[in-house]
């Protein structure tokens, strides 16, 4: 219904405008917006829907390209990871290039830990495998085995068979950007293997966690600290226990984390844990993550973007084909169609009738003032 009722505003607007003009001029496309028009507006985009964009046709695809777009999407300090994280890099590497590059997986001390950007947020993200800690009684097969998984992205698990005193430390520097993050425990009761193709959890050794929780605890270089505990459960189900949070001032400098991960009740023993590795993601990042352990407030968080702010980037574009009006035959019908284009494409449906009555009286009244005014009212109310 949203699509047909914005379809409905955009011929209208065409057919107003080009019964004004003379039947001699063509009608405006979206292949007639310059590339700089483009590339302003796309800027206000995630990079995947900019990557969409980019296939729709000449002048998109060019724009897509821009540095300025770009380097608005990397991290403040991303020269610094190119340094760190990326071995050989090529001088003239484009902006483009260089947040395709930093978005793999590009491994560190010795393949133990993984660093990459979040596709949609460009957020620095860490795992560290459980080679990569420190286990107590990990050299004696009587307690732990390492054992190769195609569910971990290090290809490796470590399986706690039986032991009293359970303790796993971790530690990392990293030079991460200004933000928060949270860091989890990737854990799993019992052992999955496949027969026949199925998947098949033994969960024979699974024994010890019902009777006291698990507790984590976070320590930063600059006095942070969190801690939290958990009851283990669930088994054959990869879960993310959350330990806590910590915060970034400033990117000049290495942040250095400790962290750990203790059950030392040593009047029972536990066993059948599998240990994958440890996360530690920016808190904006919409990850599909299994939380477990973490609050409520956390688990139900679901960034979505409220209607006010996406009115505030719709009023922006619409500034930026103003820039571009003496180059543009149809300033307004033109950014109509850019904004209905990129609702469409990327399957923004919720703001197609935002974009719809933006345009069609952007176009009959030609009063900026009092369009914002009528659009910023609906999106409060």
């Amino acid at each position: 219904m949203g699509a047909n009722f914005s379809a409905l505003f955009i011929i209208d607007c065409l057919s107003s405008v080009s019964s004004s003009s003379s039947s001699s001029s063509p009608s405006p496309s979206l292949g007639d917006l310059p590339e700089g028009c483009v590339a302003s507006i796309i800027g206000y985009l995630d990079p995947p829907e900019i990557c969409k964009l980019a296939k729709l046709n000449r002048a998109f695809r060019g724009a897509s390209r821009a540095d300025f777009v770009w380097e608005s999407k990397l991290p403040p300090n991303y020269q610094v990871l190119v340094d760190k994280i990326i071995p050989s890099v090529p001088e003239n590497l484009g902006k483009r290039d260089i947040y395709s590059s930093l978005c793999r997986a590009n491994t560190l001390d010795g393949g133990t830990k993984k660093v990459w950007l979040d596709k949609s947020t460009g957020g620095v993200c860490m795992a560290i495998s459980s080679k990569g800690l420190h286990i107590t009684g990990i050299d004696d097969r009587r307690y732990w085995n390492h054992i190769p998984t195609d569910e971990s992205r290090f290809c490796s698990i470590a399986y706690l068979q039986q032991i009293w005193w359970l303790e796993v430390d971790g530690e990392v520097e990293f030079p991460f950007p200004p933000g928060s993050y949270s860091v989890f425990f990737r854990l799993q009761l019992g052992l999955a293997s496949k027969r026949f193709g199925r998947r098949i959890i033994n969960s024979e050794n699974i024994h010890g966690w019902d009777i006291k929780p698990v507790r984590f605890q976070l320590w930063a270089s600059d006095g942070q600290y969190a801690t939290s505990q958990c009851t283990l459960n669930e088994p054959g189900k990869w879960f993310y226990y959350h330990m806590g949070d910590f915060n970034v001032e400033s990117s000049n400098s290495l942040t250095k984390i400790k962290l750990s991960m203790t059950q030392i009740d040593c009047t029972h023993t536990k066993g059948g844990l599998c240990l994958d590795s440890v996360a530690i993601y920016p808190k904006r990042v919409n990850s599909a993550l299994v939380l477990m352990g973490s609050s409520k407030e956390f688990q139900n968080k679901i960034e979505r973007c409220p209607l006010t702010p996406r009115f505030t980037i719709i009023s922006d574009c619409y500034n930026v084909c103003l820039i571009y009006a003496d180059e543009l035959q149809h300033p307004c019908v033109n950014g109509v169609l850019v904004f209905e284009a990129m609702a469409t494409f990327i399957g923004r449906v919720p703001i197609l009738s935002v974009i719809a009555v933006f345009g069609a009286a952007t176009t009959t009244s030609r009063s900026c003032n009092l369009v914002v005014y009528k659009i910023h009212s609906q999106a409060l109310s």
